[in-house]
C-alpha cells in the first residue's frame, strides 16, 4: 500500500500527464461432498437417533441442505481467492456479514478445496500423459533413425555421424523428459491445496512455505554451501560485467547495442559452474539500461515474488514458479534471499519453440542505493531436477537496480545464457541468431512499459484528454484493468508454451495457419466451455511503427476488420496508459447488431507492438465504465502482435513517407483469433470451427496486404 501511494504521489509530482467473480453453483458442490455439508451443517444440534430418519419426515431432511444466495457465494468466492485457508477470525467475521453459522462457511471452504485440488489433479495426470506420449514419440523416432541408418550386411552407416549427433540429442531430451514427469509427479504431492506447480506461487514467510533448504536440513543441507559459493561468484560476476566497458563490451555500429567480446570475458572470468553438457554451445549474451518508474523496493519484491515476476513480464514468462526457498533473507525487503526457480520464456508466435530453464535467484543489497538480482543455473540442486539436461541455462545474468531517488531507477540488465543450438523457423532466424529476441533489450523494455503503465493506473491528476469518456477515477481503472487482464490472457494463448498441441491445418491461401484447443473449466475470466486459438504469422515490408499505427488506427480498421461489416467504428472512450500517447485503451461501438462493443488496448515499445481486442456486452461495459469490478466479464481476446524481423538493412520497405525510398527494416505480424466452439467442456473440436478461424485468418491478412498495397509480397 506505502509503495501505491508512492507511485500515486510520483504521477502528481512528475506531471507525466503534462502535456465480480461469476457464481459457482452451490449444488455441485453439495452433490460432490454430500455428507461433509450435512455433518457441518448439523453438527451443532442434537444427535438423532435413526428412528428419526424411518418416520418418513421428509420435510425435516430437506432442510439440512442450504442453498447458499448469489450474493453469499460471491463473498465468499471473493475471500477463497485472497486466502484459501482463512483463520478463525476471518471465518467468525465472515459468518456474521453473511448470516451464515462459522461451521457451514469452514466446510465450504473445505469442499472449495477439494473441488480444486481434483481439477488440478486431472490436470497434472493430463501433463504426465502428455509427456509419456512425447517421450514414446521420441524413442519411436530414435528406433527408426538407427533402423534406417544401419547397413543389414555390414552393420555400419554412411551417416554415422549425423546419427549418433541427432541420437546423443534424442537421448538427452529423453532424460529432460523423464526429469519433467518425475518433478510432476512429485509436484502433485508436494504443493499444498489450492496452488499449481505451473502457476505463480510466492516464496513467502510462511511456514508451509519454507522448504527442507530453508531449514539446511535433509539431502540439501551438505548442498547450501555449495550452492552460496557459486550465487556469491555469480554475484561478483554480475557486477563487474555490469560496470565493465570496452574491451569487454563493444559497441555495435550497425546495430547500436552492445556486444560481449567472448575472448576478453574468458580471460577475465573463469567460467561459473559451465555444463558438461557440449551440446550446449550457442551462446548469447548482451547488456541494455535505462529508467524505470518504480521506487527500488518495489522492484527489487517484483523479482523475488514469482506472481509479479510473471505480472512484470507477463508476454514473456508463460509460466514460471519458485520450487524451493535455500535462504528467506533478513528484513522486508529479504536482503540475502536465495531460492530455485522455473521459467519458460516465449515469443507471442507457436513458430519459436520457448525456452525452459532452472536457476537459483539471488538478490543482495551492494550499498544504500543499489541491489543485485542474479541468476545462475545450477546443475544437480534437487534430485529431479538437472539444469545440465535443459535446452537452455543461464550464465551469471540479472540487473543493478540503484535508486535515483523520485521513485525512479536506474536499471543495468545482463542476459546472458547457453542455449542448445535448434534451427529456427526462416522468418525468426534473424530475431533469434541476432539474440534480441530474448535479450536484455527485450527485458528492458517491457519492465519500463509495464512500470509505466503501473504509474498512470495509479495517477489520480488525469488530463481531461487523457481519459476521454470516463468521468471517475474508479471507471478508468476499472477499464485499465480489463484491457491488462485481455493483453495477458491474449499473450498466454498465442505463445508455444508446452501447454499448447498445436496443429497445423490446410490453407487454400496458403498461409501457415496454426490451431490449438483448451477446454476452460472453471475460469470466471473467460467463456467456459472448448476455446479454440488459430494463429498465423508472416513477414511484411513494413516498418514495424507503420504497420501499428495502421492496425490501432480507428479510421482504418474498417479496411481489415470483416468483423466491423465495411462499415465505420464510433470511438466512445480513450485512456492513455503511458507517455508515449499510442498506448492507449479504447472502446468502439461497431457497425453491428448483437449489441456489443469492442474493447481495444494498443502498446508499444522498442521491442514489440501490440494491437488486443475483445468484444464485451453493452451493458456489462457500461457497467466497467461506471468503476464496477471488471473480474467477472468474460473476455475472448484476438489480435495482433508486431516485431521487427532483425534483418539489419531491407531496401525499397513502405514508411509512412511514399514519396521516399526508406532502409527501415520489414515487420513480423503475428495474427491470433479465439473462438468458443462449444459451452460444453466435454464436446469435441468440429471441423466448422477450424474453417471458420481458417476463413477469419486468410481474410483478415488478405485486407491488411491490400490495406498497405503489398498484396504481391
Amino acid at each position: 500500500m506505502a509503495s501505491s501511494n508512492h507511485l500515486t504521489s510520483l504521477a502528481l509530482t512528475l506531471g507525466v500527464f503534462g502535456d465480480g467473480e461469476e457464481a459457482v453453483d452451490d449444488r455441485k458442490e453439495e452433490g460432490a461432498n454430500t455428507t461433509v455439508t450435512e455433518i457441518s451443517s448439523e453438527a451443532s444440534g442434537p444427535a438423532k437417533s435413526p428412528s428419526d430418519d424411518d418416520g418418513g419426515d421428509k420435510s425435516k431432511k430437506r432442510k439440512k441442505y442450504h442453498r447458499h444466495t448469489a450474493q453469499q457465494i460471491h463473498e465468499l468466492e471473493a475471500l477463497f481467492k485472497e486466502s484459501p485457508h482463512p483463520d478463525e477470525s476471518q471465518r467468525q467475521q465472515l459468518s456474521k456479514r453473511l448470516g451464515l453459522h462459522p461451521r457451514q462457511v469452514k466446510f465450504w471452504f473445505q469442499n472449495r478445496r477439494t473441488q480444486i485440488k481434483g481439477i488440478q489433479e486431472r490436470h497434472e495426470n493430463s501433463l504426465l500423459k502428455s509427456e509419456l506420449d512425447t517421450l514414446r514419440d521420441e524413442n519411436k523416432l530414435l528406433r527408426e533413425m538407427i533402423k534406417k541408418g544401419t547397413c543389414s550386411n555390414c552393420g555400419s552407416s554412411s551417416k554415422d555421424a549425423t546419427t549418433n549427433n541427432e541420437e546423443q540429442q534424442l537421448r538427452v531430451e529423453n532424460a529432460k523428459l523423464k526429469s519433467q514427469i518425475e518433478t510432476l509427479r512429485k509436484s502433485i504431492g508436494k504443493h499444498p491445496q489450492g496452488t499449481s506447480p505451473t502457476n505463480s506461487c510466492s516464496a513467502g514467510n510462511d511456514n508451509e512455505n519454507k522448504s527442507s533448504l530453508d531449514l539446511c536440513s535433509g539431502v540439501y543441507g551438505p548442498e547450501k554451501s555449495r550452492i552460496m559459493d557459486i550465487v556469491n561468484l555469480a554475484m561478483e560476476e554480475l557486477v563487474k560485467m555490469a560496470s565493465v566497458s570496452e574491451p569487454l563490451w563493444v559497441e555495435s555500429v550497425e546495430r547500436g547495442r552492445e556486444i560481449l567480446n567472448y575472448d576478453v570475458y574468458l580471460n577475465k572470468f573463469s567460467t561459473v559452474n559451465s555444463s558438461s553438457n557440449q551440446q550446449l554451445r550457442y551462446i548469447e549474451a548482451s547488456r541494455d539500461s535505462g529508467v524505470v518508474f518504480v521506487d527500488l523496493p518495489r522492484l527489487v519484491q517484483s523479482f523475488m515474488d514469482v506472481r509479479e515476476y510473471v505480472e512484470m513480464f507477463p508476454c514473456m514468462i508463460s509460466k514460471a514458479a519458485t520450487l524451493d526457498v535455500i535462504c528467506n533473507g533478513q528484513g522486508a525487503n529479504r536482503n540475502g534471499a536465495v531460492q530455485l526457480m522455473f521459467a519458460e520464456l516465449q515469443m507471442l508466435t507457436p513458430l519459436v519453440a520457448t525456452r525452459e530453464v532452472y536457476f537459483v535467484r539471488y538478490s543482495k543489497q551492494l550499498n544504500a542505493d543499489k541491489w543485485a538480482i542474479v541468476d545462475i543455473s545450477i546443475d544437480n540442486v534437487e534430485k529431479h531436477i538437472d539444469a545440465s539436461l535443459a535446452r537452455c541455462r543461464k550464465h551469471p545474468s540479472g540487473c543493478i537496480i540503484e535508486d535515483k531517488l523520485n521513485g525512479h531507477c536506474k536499471v543495468t540488465w545482463i542476459e546472458h545464457v547457453e542455449c542448445e543450438k535448434i534451427v529456427a523457423h526462416s522468418m525468426y532466424r534473424a530475431i533469434i541468431n541476432s539474440g534480441v529476441a530474448f535479450g536484455a533489450r527485450r527485458w528492458m523494455a517491457t519492465l519500463q512499459q509495464q512500470c509505466e503503465r503501473l504509474v498512470f493506473f495509479l495517477a489520480t491528476n488525469v488530463p481531461n484528454n487523457d481519459s476521454t469518456g470516463i468521468g471517475t477515477l474508479a471507471g478508468r481503472k476499472s477499464i485499465l484493468k480489463l484491457a491488462q487482464r485481455m493483453t495477458w490472457s491474449f499473450g498466454r494463448a498465442l505463445g508455444g508454451s508446452s501447454d499448447r498441441t498445436w496443429k497445423k491445418i490446410p490453407s487454400k491461401t496458403g498461409y501457415d495457419i496454426r490451431v490449438a484447443s483448451r477446454m476452460n473449466l472453471n475460469d470466471p475470466g473467460e467463456p467456459l466451455g472448448v476455446i479454440l486459438c488459430a494463429v498465423s504469422s508472416i513477414w511484411l515490408p513494413v516498418s514495424h511503427a507503420v504497420l501499428f499505427d495502421f492496425l490501432r488506427d480507428d479510421n482504418q480498421r474498417n479496411e481489415w476488420d470483416i468483423m466491423s461489416s465495411g462499415g465505420p467504428v464510433q470511438s466512445i472512450a480513450n485512456l492513455a496508459k503511458g507517455q508515449d500517447r499510442v498506448n492507449t485503451v479504447s472502446i468502439h461501438k461497431m457497425k453491428s447488431k448483437d449489441n456489443m462493443w469492442m474493447v481495444q488496448d494498443s502498446c508499444t515499445n522498442a521491442y514489440e507492438s501490440m494491437v488486443v481486442c475483445a468484444r464485451v456486452a453493452v451493458s456489462a461495459m457500461q457497467s466497467v465504465m461506471a468503476g464496477c469490478d471488471s473480474r467477472s466479464i468474460s473476455i475472448l481476446p484476438s489480435g495482433f502482435s508486431i516485431l521487427p524481423d532483425g534483418i539489419e538493412s531491407r531496401p525499397l520497405v513502405i514508411t509512412s513517407k511514399a514519396d521516399k525510398q526508406s532502409w527501415e527494416n520489414g515487420s513480423l505480424l503475428t495474427v491470433g483469433f479465439q473462438i468458443l466452439t462449444s459451452d460444453s467442456p466435454t464436446s469435441k473440436l468440429s471441423m466448422e470451427s477450424v474453417e471458420s478461424v481458417n476463413t477469419l485468418i486468410s481474410s483478415t491478412l488478405q485486407n491488411i496486404k491490400r490495406g498497405l498495397r503489398c498484396e504481391d509480397q
